[in-house]
């Protein structure tokens, strides 16, 4: 074959293969997505959280701020959720747009009305605890989705550690509801379960997560870590009605919340 000849193979062959490479390099990675959409969740459910103790903590600004950060993070999280696998996926993006812009506007509403009047109605702080729930709820319709259209799973113990953070924030929103005095029954409604069952549950399964045979050395130190500041607080969440230390939960959930999704990253870098 002469060498124009083979310069002709090779640039279609090449102009064949950058197309393909392209669309394959586009294509939005579940793993991905799916660790996204999972710090989104993170990151919603603990508007909430933020809401209640900027109401409880009488306007603490640190609690704004927080307000702001975690609304931030959702945005941040939610704009990279682009290429979803599917129809169905993609479906249940767009509600989960919609849904967030609308809970987004009720809870800025709340916290202005908090910094202007110091205080809100109840029943607007019941609907926006109710919207936080549809909005994990969908979210979690669309984490399953995308893997459904995806054909991929979650590494087991990846998926176990994600599920333990997102407990321990179910129990540092349901902790400062009660500490703002707006009614754990907002949280979750008529269906909710009760913080002491919560609380039970995260010890379980942290015990569990601890002595998981796959852990490394290193894994095992930061399960030691987690559960060591877990103990400071958790007689606390057991015993809320006698001293209530909404600061002191506020400050260790968010500790232990960044120490699991640590190890979440280590079990998931080696597809654990």
């Amino acid at each position: 074959m002469s060498s124009r000849m083979l310069a002709i193979v090779l640039s279609t062959l090449l102009a064949i293969a950058l197309p393909l490479f392209s669309a394959a390099t586009h294509a939005a990675d579940p793993a991905t997505n799916l660790l996204k959409l999972h710090q989104l969740r993170l990151a919603a459910q603990k508007t909430l959280g933020d809401f209640y103790m900027f109401n409880g903590m009488e306007g603490d600004q640190r609690y704004a701020r927080m307000i702001n950060e975690s609304l931030s993070e959702v945005n941040t999280q939610l704009n990279a959720l682009t290429d979803m696998p599917g129809e169905g996926s993609k479906a249940l993006r767009s509600q989960l747009d919609q849904q967030w812009k609308g809970y987004q506007i009720d809870l800025n509403n709340l916290t202005n009305a908090l910094k202007t009047q110091g205080f809100t109605d109840l029943q607007p702080v019941a609907d926006l605890a109710a919207r936080n729930q549809q909005l994990m709820s969908l979210s979690q319709e669309l984490y399953t989705k995308i893997q459904q259209e995806s054909s991929y799973s979650v590494p087991q113990l990846t998926q176990r550690s994600r599920e333990q953070s997102l407990l321990m924030q179910a129990i540092a929103v349901d902790y400062a509801s009660r500490s703002a005095s707006v009614g754990a029954t907002f949280m979750g409604g008529a269906d909710a379960r009760p913080i002491e069952e919560l609380v039970s549950e995260f010890a379980s399964k942290m015990s569990a997560l601890e002595k998981e045979p796959k852990n490394s050395p290193q894994l095992k130190q930061s399960w030691d870590g987690v559960s060591t500041k877990w103990r400071y607080i958790e007689k606390s969440l057991i015993n809320y009605n006698e001293n209530s230390v909404p600061f002191l939960v506020n400050k260790y959930s968010n500790i232990i919340i960044q120490g699991i999704e640590q190890i979440s990253s280590q079990y998931a870098a080696a597809n654990l």
